[in-house]
């Protein structure tokens, strides 16, 4: 086998991995878990993450206290159509950032309070 055609199999086996931007996703088994969570929790907002060259695009719900959730999704428009469906607010994190309190919780955690 020479150089090039293991070049080629390397390629191959990287565009067949289950997680990455290439990730096969289940979109109704996220959307169970997701509308679980905002069932589960008050003030729930939807924040849309662009996809990088290691993951999709994903979702994250954040809740009043700033417990979140995050969850592949595959595009951004199905992120956007999701977060209708769940009935929750939707922001792109690109123009608005994360809230504050997501921070806060995620501090809170860290030291066990949460």
């Amino acid at each position: 086998m020479g150089w090039f055609s293991r070049r080629k199999a390397a390629r191959r086996e990287r565009t067949m991995r289950s997680d990455g931007p290439l990730m096969r996703i289940d979109l109704k088994a996220v959307e169970d878990y997701l509308q679980q969570f905002v069932d589960s929790h008050r003030g729930v907002e939807a924040y849309v993450e662009p996809s990088t060259s290691v993951t999709p695009t994903t979702v994250v719900l954040i809740a009043w206290d700033g417990e979140w959730t995050r969850r592949a999704v595959g595009s951004p428009k199905e992120a956007y159509d999701l977060s209708q469906r769940l009935g929750v607010p939707v922001y792109d994190v690109n123009k608005t950032g994360y809230p504050n309190r997501m921070r806060a919780w995620n501090s809170r955690k860290r030291r066990g309070d949460a």
